[in-house]
C-alpha cells in the first residue's frame, strides 16, 4: 500500500448560503447547483497584482484586474488602498492599465495604457490625483524605470527596421486587386508564440524628461536591448541585460549586463560569463549591484541565483549559493545593506531578505495567486522605504489579494471576490505527500474535493497535470480546479519529478529523461487518492495541458486505467516539435542531446506517437490554432494517428488562441467545458 506521509487541510470550504429544503427533489438539485461555481463566474472573477508600494509606507497602488464580458478579455484599472484597508479608484473604465511605478519622491506614478487609443507612457500626480498620457508612441512601451533624481523615465520598445523584400512583381495594373504579397523570412528566430510572426526590427531602449515630452532613442544595434533598466546613481547611465553576440542564435541563453550612457550613448560590457545574467538592480547608494543569472551547463533546469558586486567592480559575489530554490524578483532596501527576493518552494511562494553576508531570512511563504486559471506558483510584491512589504496572497478559494506586512502586524487588504464567492459553495482544498514507488522520493500534491463531499459516496477521479514541465502547482485558486469539482469530480494534481520548488536535483530528474518517472509518480498519486476509500475506479479521468499534455497522452500509451483523457496543447512527436516550436535553438540544444536527425532513437523513445499502437483509451485533442509553442500539428498528428489505430478521438481547435488559452475568459470556459463534455460520455467498461 502506499504510504500518505502528511496531509494537511489548506482551506475549509466557503459556507454555503442558507436556504429551506425545497419540496421538489429537482429543485433542490438546481438550487444545490446554482450555489456552485459555474462556467460564466468566469467573467466575475477578479484579482490583485502589480502593487507599487508609495515610498513612505502609507498606501499601495496596485492593478485591479477584471474580466469583461462584452469584449471578452481581461482589463485593468489602477486602485489605491490604504493601510486600513480603504480602497479607492485612480483610473477607470474598460482599459488596460498595468506596470505602474513611483517616482523616488513619490509624487508621481508613471504606468502604461492604452486609454488613449494606443499603449502609451501615463503619468499620474498624487497632489491633484490627474493622470495623462505623456507619449504618442508607435509601440507599447515596457520595463519603466525612473532615474534617481527623478528627472528621467527609461523605457524599452520595439523599433522596426524597414526591410525590403527581395522579389517585386511586374505588371500590376493600377487599381488592380492582387492576392496579399509573399512573404519572406531570413530570421532565427521568425515567430513567437502570443506575438505572431515577428516583423523586422528590434527592441530598443529611450528616455524621456519625466513630466513628459520627445523620447530620444539610446540604443541601435540589432539585438533586443531590454527586461529590467536600472540606472547608476547619477543617472547618466542605464543599465539592462541583452544577447549582443553574433551567434546569439546558437547562444540563445548567454546574455550579459551592459550599461548605455544617456549623454553620448555609448554602450559599454558589464559582465562576461557564459549563461544568463538580467533583472539587473543598483542600489539605492549607487554602490552596488545585484542581479540574477547562472553558470550555464545546459541542463534542461537551473538555479537561478543571486550575484552583486560593487559598481564599476569586476569581482560577483554569489549570495543564494545555499539556497536549493530559483530566486527571482530582487529588490534593494532602502538602506542598501541588503535585498529582498522571492521563490517557490514546495509550491508555496516565499519573500526572503538577504543581508550583503549572505544570511537570509524568509518573511513570508504566502505569496501567489496571480495564477487564477490553473493553479501555478507565482506572485508579485513591493517593499516601501520604511520596509512595509504588500505582496499577493495566495490561498485555496480565492485569486490574489493584498497582503500587508509590517514588523508589527499582517493585514489582509483586499477581499475583491467576496461579493461572488462568498455565496458560493466551492471545493475544499486538501494538501497530500505520498512516496513514489520508483525511488520512494516524497511527491506533493492537492486534492479538490467536491461541494458537499460524502466521504461514505464513489466519485470520478480526475487527475490534472502542469505544464511546464519545469513549473510547479501550488494550493492556490484555480477556476478550472473548481469548476472540474463543482461537476462532483474529486480532482487531483500534483508536482511529479521534473517539477520547480523542490531543489534542483528533482527538477533535474527529467533532463534528457521526459516523460519517464515522473509518470510513475502521477499514477502512485492516483493510487493514493483511490486508497482513501471514495473514488470510483471505473471513472479515472486524465488531463493536462502543454507538458501536463505530453503526460497524458504518455499515459494513455502506457495504461488503460483511466475511462477516458482530454490532451491539450500537447507535444506528439519531439522530432517534429522541435522543428516547429517558436524555441527551437532553445529546445535542441537544453531539452535534448542534439538536433534529432542525429538523435532520432532518443527522440522517438520519448514521443507519445510512439506509443499510439497502445492506446485504447477514448482521447480528446484540445489546442489554440495560434498556438507556436506547441503547435496544433501536435495535435493533428495524434487525432490522425489515433483515427488510423481506431481509438475514439476527436479534436477541438480553438480559434486565434496562442498557447495560454486562457488569455480570453470564454476560451477557458470553452476549455474547461469540453474536457468534462468528454468525461461524461466515457464511463469506464465493465471488461476493461
Amino acid at each position: 500500500m502506499k504510504r500518505i506521509l502528511t496531509t494537511a487541510l489548506l482551506a475549509a470550504a466557503t459556507a454555503a448560503a442558507g436556504y429551506a429544503l425545497p419540496a421538489n427533489a429537482a429543485e433542490q438539485s438546481a438550487k444545490q447547483q446554482s450555489n456552485r461555481l459555474q462556467l460564466d463566474d468566469v467573467f466575475q472573477l477578479e484579482y490583485a497584482s502589480s502593487p507599487a508600494v508609495h515610498p513612505d509606507g502609507g498606501y499601495t497602488v496596485f492593478v485591479r484586474n477584471y474580466m469583461d464580458i462584452m469584449t471578452d478579455r481581461r482589463v485593468g484599472n489602477l486602485w489605491r488602498v490604504d493601510n486600513n484597508g480603504k480602497l479607492r479608484p485612480l483610473t477607470g473604465g474598460q482599459y488596460i492599465d498595468h506596470s505602474p511605478v513611483w517616482s523616488p519622491d513619490g509624487k508621481q506614478l508613471a504606468f502604461v495604457s492604452n486609454r488613449s487609443g494606443s499603449m502609451q507612457v501615463h503619468l499620474y500626480w498624487a497632489d491633484s490625483r490627474e493622470h495623462a498620457p505623456v507619449t504618442r508612441l508607435t509601440s507599447a512601451p515596457s520595463n519603466l524605470s525612473w532615474s534617481p533624481d527623478g528627472k528621467w523615465i527609461a523605457f524599452s520598445m520595439f523599433t522596426p527596421r524597414q526591410a525590403k523584400p527581395p522579389v517585386s512583381l511586374p505588371g500590376k495594373p493600377k487599381g488592380a486587386e492582387w492576392a496579399e504579397p509573399a512573404r519572406y523570412i531570413d530570421k532565427d528566430n521568425y515567430r513567437y508564440d502570443g506575438a505572431g510572426y515577428a516583423p523586422e526590427g528590434y527592441s530598443q531602449i529611450y528616455v524621456m524628461p519625466a513630466n513628459g515630452g520627445s523620447p530620444r532613442q539610446l540604443t541601435f544595434d540589432d539585438y533586443n536591448h531590454g527586461g529590467t533598466l536600472t540606472w547608476n546613481g547619477d543617472s547618466s547611465e542605464i543599465i539592462f541585460s541583452a544577447n549582443r553576440r553574433d551567434d546569439a542564435f546558437e547562444q540563445p541563453l548567454n546574455s550579459e549586463l551592459y550599461a548605455v550612457s544617456i549623454d553620448d550613448r555609448e554602450v559599454s560590457q558589464i559582465t562576461t560569463r557564459v549563461g544568463p545574467d538580467h533583472s539587473p538592480q543598483v542600489s539605492p547608494d549607487g554602490k552596488r549591484i545585484a542581479w540574477l543569472g547562472f553558470d550555464d551547463e545546459k541542463m534542461s533546469y537551473q538555479l537561478t541565483q543571486l550575484y552583486v558586486m560593487e559598481l564599476g567592480g569586476d569581482k560577483p559575489r554569489l549570495l543564494t549559493g545555499e539556497l536549493d530554490y530559483s530566486v527571482g524578483d530582487i529588490q534593494w532596501a532602502a538602506d542598501s545593506r541588503g535585498l529582498y527576493f522571492a521563490y517557490d518552494k514546495h509550491g508555496k511562494g516565499h519573500i526572503a531578505y538577504q543581508n550583503l553576508s549572505g544570511n537570509h531570512s524568509v518573511l513570508t511563504d504566502k505569496m501567489g495567486g496571480l495564477s487564477y486559471s490553473r493553479p501555478y506558483s507565482g506572485g508579485s510584491y513591493d517593499v516601501a522605504d520604511d520596509g512595509s512589504l504588500v505582496f499577493t496572497l495566495a490561498h485555496p478559494q480565492r485569486p490574489a489579494d493584498l497582503m500587508l506586512q509590517t514588523s508589527k502586524m499582517k493585514r489582509k487588504l483586499t477581499s475583491l471576490n467576496d461579493d461572488l464567492l462568498n455565496f458560493k459553495e466551492l471545493a475544499r482544498i486538501e494538501e497530500i505527500w505520498y512516496e513514489s514507488s520508483h525511488d520512494d522520493k516524497k511527491i506533493q500534491g492537492w486534492i479538490a474535493y467536491p461541494p458537499g463531499f460524502d466521504p461514505t459516496k464513489k466519485y470520478p477521479l480526475i487527475l490534472e497535470i502542469h505544464g511546464g514541465p519545469h513549473t510547479a502547482y501550488a494550493g492556490s485558486f484555480a477556476a478550472e480546479i473548481q469548476l472540474m469539482a463543482a461537476k462532483s469530480n474529486v480532482v487531483l494534481y500534483t508536482n511529479p519529478r521534473g517539477s520547480t520548488s523542490y531543489g534542483e536535483a528533482f527538477a533535474q530528474e527529467i533532463h534528457h529523461n521526459y516523460p519517464s518517472h515522473d509518470y510513475t509518480d502521477l499514477m502512485d498519486g492516483v493510487d493514493a487518492v483511490i486508497e482513501k476509500g471514495f473514488i470510483d475506479e471505473d471513472k479515472l479521468y486524465v488531463t493536462g495541458g502543454s507538458g501536463g499534455g505530453v503526460l497524458t497522452a504518455w499515459i494513455v500509451g502506457h495504461t488503460d486505467r483511466f475511462a477516458a483523457a482530454v490532451v491539450a496543447k500537447p507535444v506528439i512527436n519531439w522530432y517534429s516539435f522541435v522543428l516547429t516550436a517558436d524555441a527551437y535553438n532553445y529546445f535542441t540544444k537544453y531539452w535534448f542531446p542534439g538536433v534529432p536527425w542525429e538523435h532520432t532513437e532518443h527522440y522517438m523513445k520519448h514521443s507519445p506517437i510512439s506509443y499510439v499502437g497502445n492506446v485504447t483509451t477514448p482521447t480528446m485533442l484540445l489546442t489554440g490554432e495560434s498556438d507556436y509553442r506547441t503547435p496544433i500539428s501536435e495535435s493533428e498528428q495524434y487525432y490522425q494517428a489515433l483515427k488510423l489505430a481506431g481509438v475514439e478521438t476527436a479534436m477541438v481547435r480553438v480559434p486565434d488562441a496562442p498557447h495560454g488559452i486562457y488569455t480570453r475568459p470564454s476560451n477557458l470556459m470553452a476549455k474547461v467545458a469540453y474536457i468534462l463534455h468528454w468525461f461524461e460520455k466515457y464511463p469506464k467498461a465493465e471488461d476493461k
